[in-house]
């Protein structure tokens, strides 16, 4: 005979839940191993004189829950080898495929190891579930492991069983990932044993005392009810996704309705501006604010393509993702980078691959492709950026900074009897200059100049407070006065 082993479910009570198929098979076997020995069901067979060999002197001696499935796998299948005429029987709590590691890792290894395997259904936790707390699962359900939990897999509309929660560790985790979605004192259910005479327990709670309780373990399981309160899905995506085309349906918003890309392409600039205020001014309350109006923007016009069949959020959202993977080898890949600038490269050679797979035709100019509308200044710096690439570029800052001493030359030497069109030419070329120099230094010209408007602004209004203090105007003052308290405004800085 080849080797092999039979895996078969406990049910999630005592023997009563038992098949008769799977009560022969013990009985017919001398080589049985469990899991645990701490199930309602192991007690009772004991009772018939069947009992089993645990594991659970793994769970004292090992670091975590996987090296412990990861050895009992492995002893399985060594057991199974070295007993190949043997019926080794290995039982599990509930049903075996359900939220069952070890299973599953004897399916993954089985057939390497040339060992076959024979799987025998028992009653899970979860078809007690359905009887003692109530639901329906084909109205929406979703059952997720305490371990692996986390807020984006959280589905308040849906009826949600959360299993394995151990020990009130585990709980404090449960806890902390529902209140990313669920209010403090929303209620939840704690099931113990379920389906188990006499040891089952189910309270109901609010979920701040989730972690509070006087008992956990193997068969304990949270339940949280669907609902439909839209207030619980405030902070996903698809909520703002369904808000958004409510506004632009026939029953939505007249004004929402009548908006095209045109219409509100200035609401996206000027949004984006109030961000980079918020930003520019390390105000976390603003940022919250404004990065939400312009995600808005984004959704207002991915929703006026998805109503012409175009494309919708989702699959920007899509392009994003595979646009940030495929960009970062060095992270999603085989690629390495060694520091910011290793990292920008291989973001520059994969974007150009991105576009030679997309079939984008090459450009003719190495500074082809910026956006026709960027401000001067930064479109200045990109500029000469892309030209250094290819060696276009001062060797050090010296010859840059030479460069900006020119360049003033020119302009004193302009004011002084050239035309306004002469004088903007060299007040342009003295600008180029200094961003030039402005990539030698490693210092962006555009948040360079706007901490200078900020430091500017804040001086500013310190002399008009000063004249506020003193009941006076800027026509009964004088140069000399506001530069010293242009002076006491810097050194309060």
């Amino acid at each position: 005979m080849s080797p092999s082993i039979t895996i078969v479910g406990l049910g999630s009570g005592g023997e009563d839940q038992l098949t008769l198929g799977i009560l022969k098979r013990l009985e017919g076997s001398s080589l049985r191993f469990a899991r645990t020995g701490e199930h309602p069901a192991i007690f009772d067979l004991a009772a018939r004189g069947i009992v089993f060999e645990t594991f659970d002197a793994l769970y004292e001696s090992l670091d975590g829950f996987e090296e412990v499935y990861d050895a009992i796998a492995d002893k399985l299948l060594n057991l199974a080898n070295e007993h190949p005429s043997g019926r080794i029987i290995y039982a599990v709590p509930g049903h075996p495929m359900v939220a069952e590691r070890t299973v599953q890792l004897l399916r993954a290894r089985s057939p390497e190891r040339g060992v076959s395997l024979e799987v025998l259904g028992g009653e899970s936790f979860l078809d007690e579930a359905f009887v003692r707390l109530g639901f329906d699962p084909i109205e929406g359900f979703q059952l997720l492991d305490a371990s692996e939990l986390r807020r984006e897999l959280l589905r308040p509309q849906l009826h949600t069983v959360i299993g394995q929660v151990y020990d009130e560790f585990t709980a404090s985790d449960v806890k902390l990932s529902l209140m990313n979605v669920y209010p403090d004192d929303h209620p939840v259910v704690v099931g113990q044993s379920l389906g188990v005479p006499g040891e089952e327990r189910i309270r109901r709670i609010p979920l701040h005392e989730l972690d509070r309780l006087d008992s956990y373990g193997n068969l304990t399981l949270v339940y949280v009810a669907a609902s439909d309160d839209p207030s619980l899905r405030r902070r996903s995506f698809e909520r703002l996704h369904e808000i958004v085309s409510i506004l632009r349906s026939p029953e939505g918003c007249p004004w929402d309705r009548e908006q095209t890309h045109s219409s509100i392409r200035k609401n996206f600039i000027e949004e984006t501006f109030e961000a980079i205020e918020a930003l520019d001014n390390d105000d976390p309350d603003g940022m919250r604010e404004e990065f939400g109006d312009v995600i808005l923007q984004v959704l207002l016009h991915s929703q006026m393509e998805e109503e012409l069949g175009s494309f919708d959020a989702f699959d920007v959202l899509a392009e994003l993702n595979d646009k940030l993977i495929f960009r970062h080898p060095h992270v999603f890949g085989g690629e390495n980078a060694q520091d910011a600038e290793d990292a920008l490269r291989n973001w520059e050679a994969m974007k150009a691959e991105e576009k030679k797979r997309k079939g984008i035709a090459e450009r003719t100019s190495l500074l082809d492709g910026m956006p026709k509308d960027l401000p001067a200044l930064p479109r200045s710096f990109k500029l000469q950026k892309k030209a250094a690439s290819v060696g276009f570029d001062w060797p050090d800052l010296s010859g840059a900074l030479a460069k900006v001493e020119e360049e003033l030359a020119e302009l004193k030497q302009s004011v002084s009897g050239e035309s306004k069109d002469r004088q903007k030419e060299e007040l342009g070329d003295l600008l180029f200059a200094v961003v030039n120099v402005s990539r030698f230094i490693k210092s962006d010209p555009e948040e360079a100049l706007a901490n200078t408007n900020r430091k500017f602004v804040s001086r500013f209004q310190y002399i008009e407070e000063q004249l506020r203090i003193r009941d006076r105007s800027f026509d009964e003052t004088d140069l000399t006065e506001m530069e010293e308290w242009w002076q006491q405004a810097k050194g309060r800085e």
